[in-house]
């Protein structure tokens, strides 16, 4: 198996462009866009923690809570194992949260090992944890583990300007996206971030998560 990376902007551009070979309606996109930002980070427990805390706050809030966690000392596995859930409901994470992150921590997942896999196996370690649905594997796919052909189709970012890109009457479910865009494939990252790029201009504000 050869699992394939995109780790710089110059890998980026050649995708883009052998995408845009195979669906010429990026060429525009990318003329107005450019190549996007890989916005890699560094991934591990505390990459998935950290988009935990984030579910459904505001930004401000999200970091907020944080950096409460951070100085508290309850972002390793082992700390929060020690913790109970008042200590951890007092940085300001929710019942819900807290059951999220025990779950995280039971899983004992080894994200050194994410690397070796494929990217479908990587999705299903990472959503056996409660509280990690498909989007947010997919966002570790992409942006931790650097894979090359991840086109997040629950986006709605994305399905937005996918709908504007291929001309659809209504905004594709995520089946449809993917059965539309099979033939972008092994180039689907490339997608992504163009998309995201392009949604962010058709509606003048940040779409790329994390």
């Amino acid at each position: 198996m050869t699992i394939q990376t995109i780790e710089k902007s110059r890998e980026l551009q050649e995708h883009i462009s052998a995408l845009i070979a195979i669906e010429p309606r990026f060429a525009p996109v990318y003329k107005q866009v450019g190549v996007p930002d890989l916005r890699h980070n560094a991934g591990g427990f505390t990459q998935i923690m950290r988009a935990m805390v984030g579910q459904q706050l505001s930004v401000a809030a999200a970091a907020s809570i944080w950096q409460r966690l951070v100085h508290a000392g309850l972002t390793i596995p082992k700390a929060i194992i020690k913790a109970t859930d008042e200590d951890l409901r007092a940085q300001g994470l929710s019942k819900q949260k807290i059951r999220y992150i025990r779950s995280l921590v039971e899983h004992n997942i080894d994200f050194a090992a994410l690397q070796t896999l494929a990217d479908e196996d990587v999705i299903k370690k990472l959503t056996a944890v409660i509280g990690i649905g498909r989007w947010t594997a997919e966002m570790y796919l992409l942006f931790s583990l650097k894979r090359a052909d991840v086109l997040a189709v629950d986006d709605l970012a994305i399905k937005v300007a996918a709908m504007d890109l291929l001309g659809l009457a209504e905004r594709p479910t995520p089946k449809q996206l993917k059965n539309l865009t099979q033939d972008w494939s092994p180039h689907r990252s490339a997608a992504s971030l163009l998309l995201w790029q392009y949604y962010g201009s058709l509606r003048q504000k940040t779409a790329v998560p994390l």
